[in-house]
């Protein structure tokens, strides 16, 4: 019979994501069918699937880790975040409206019947489906309804393992405060816990270990290592930007600003594992550098509303002032629409319908509106002539003079994007570009820098094989096996 086993966390970040990428690839190694699988996913990084949806990118990671591709049934639920009280709801990789948290809370426990749909084909498929959870099981204010953690535990009866984070501080408090709010029926279903992010002596924490287990009568698994290793992998949740703001100490200085629902950030991190790069994700507050000698301005969820953030840390003076000093700027997807001269929501897709003007630098001008494109993409970069692939996940339309001077030649005889005469502004829709080695390092080149030669696809592949030896030498990867049903 198929088995599955949950992964649940004391709180947010706590690694979920990165263990189960971990613990699939490891699995996959011991012989076994495997597949990831999260119910709810809370993400503005997303991935496109073959089958034409999208997920979070943590899925699609974890789906790797698998040796399979993607599917919108690993993420059925995934919460896109637009303003601070409303998100895009995206059901089996389409969107189906937007809702404030309140009406989501009241209307989520409706699509149980699908994401217990999917998780059921994933079985159907798999020796074993590896579960990951949201947040954490002892928010109890909102246990009415749930799908993320216990509510699809119990209604899938799948066991549950309750992840620490013992970096962030008071691990033994969070994982006993967990085991106290849970009712007892939900207590008897989380089979044991495991300590993350530990760094030193393991053996300094044997009492700890004890204190958790006599408190709790739940099994230790483990306590895993600070992973070195999770660097070298696309993060999912933005409050990973918190740790990441410098990266690299190279003499190319390219700077990112931080727009408040940045999406996609995984863009820059073969970038940022350039030696000759220093790559720098400037926070709210903080002026863009003087000296930096390229600016991208990322992908977005809610691009007029983000121009208009952008405006308010007072970054647009930055990048105009950057451009007169003869720097470079790229746009990518809502980066890309922000330096057009407007932005125009008839239809009310990200908000109340409006318009705004852009940045200037490029000569076009963008319409939002659907359906929304969701596809992987493959084509040519004109200015180097190299080969990239990626994927387009965007509602805007943009046309323009500068359009007559496309960035890409896709494999379909379609164009994307614009660039300035001089060439000294760009953008275009194609997430993923610079994970293209021979791109990057032609771009690069261009930018008087010099590439490390070194295959991203292989640094990812190398980084979740290392994870998975990690979990065999320190995890009870036998025991979860067992408890797995």
């Amino acid at each position: 019979m198929p088995r599955a086993i949950m992964l649940q966390g004391t709180g947010s970040d706590v690694g979920k994501s990165l263990l189960v990428a971990g613990l699939c690839r490891a699995l996959v190694r011991r012989g076994l069918t495997v597949r990831p699988f999260k119910p709810q996913n809370m993400s503005n990084n997303a991935a496109v699937t073959a089958d034409g949806g999208e997920i979070g990118r943590a899925q699609a990671l974890q789906a790797r880790a698998c040796g399979v591709a993607p599917t919108v049934h690993m993420n059925p639920v995934l919460l896109k975040p637009q303003s601070e009280i409303g998100s895009q709801v995206v059901v089996r990789g389409q969107v189906t409206g937007t809702a404030k948290a309140g009406d989501y809370q009241s209307r989520k426990g409706q699509l149980l019947p699908t994401v217990l749909d999917s998780f059921e084909r994933l079985k159907a498929e798999a020796d074993i489906v590896v579960v990951e959870g949201a947040g954490s099981p002892a928010e109890v204010n909102l246990r009415a309804g749930d799908i993320a953690n216990m509510g699809f535990a119990t209604a899938a009866d799948v066991p549950v393992v309750l992840v620490g984070d013992i970096d962030r501080g008071g691990v033994i408090a969070s994982l006993v405060g967990t085991h106290a709010l849970l009712p007892p029926d939900e207590q008897a279903r989380v089979k044991g816990f495991l300590i993350n992010k530990f760094r030193g002596d393991v053996r300094l924490f044997d009492s700890g270990l004890s204190i958790i287990a006599e408190r709790t009568g739940w099994r230790g698994f483990g306590v895993v290592p600070w992973l070195t290793e999770a660097a070298l992998l696309p993060a999912e949740d933005a409050v990973a930007l918190d740790t990441m703001k410098s990266r690299g100490g190279g003499t190319l200085r390219v700077a990112v600003p931080m727009l408040s629902r940045i999406a996609n950030f995984d863009d820059f991190d073969p970038l940022a594992q350039e030696p000759d790069v220093a790559l720098t994700m400037v926070p709210r507050g903080q002026p863009l550098p003087h000296d930096a000698d390229l600016i991208i301005l990322p992908g977005t969820k809610a691009t007029i509303a983000d121009l208009a953030f952008l405006r308010a840390q007072g970054w647009d003076v930055d990048l105009l002032a950057h451009w007169r000093r003869g720097g470079r700027v790229l746009g990518i997807c809502g980066g890309y629409q922000m330096l057009g001269r407007r932005i125009a929501d008839p239809e009310g897709i990200e908000g109340p319908p409006g318009k705004a003007a852009g940045l200037g630098l490029l000569d076009v001008e963008t319409v939002l509106k659907g359906p929304k494109v969701l596809e992987e993409a493959r084509g040519t970069e004109r200015t180097t002539g190299a080969s990239v692939t990626g994927y387009e996940m965007h509602m805007g339309r943009t046309e323009g003079p500068d359009r007559a001077r496309p960035m890409l030649n896709l494999s379909d005889g379609q164009t994307d994007g614009a660039i300035t005469a001089d060439g000294r502004v760009m953008g275009c829709y194609l997430h993923g570009l610079f994970g293209a080695d021979g791109f990057r390092a032609a771009f690069l080149r261009g930018l008087g820098a010099s590439a490390s030669g070194q295959s991203y696809d292989a640094t990812v592949e190398q980084a979740l094989d290392a994870i998975a030896d990690r979990l065999e030498a320190h995890v009870d990867v036998g025991g979860l096996l067992g408890i797995a049903e």
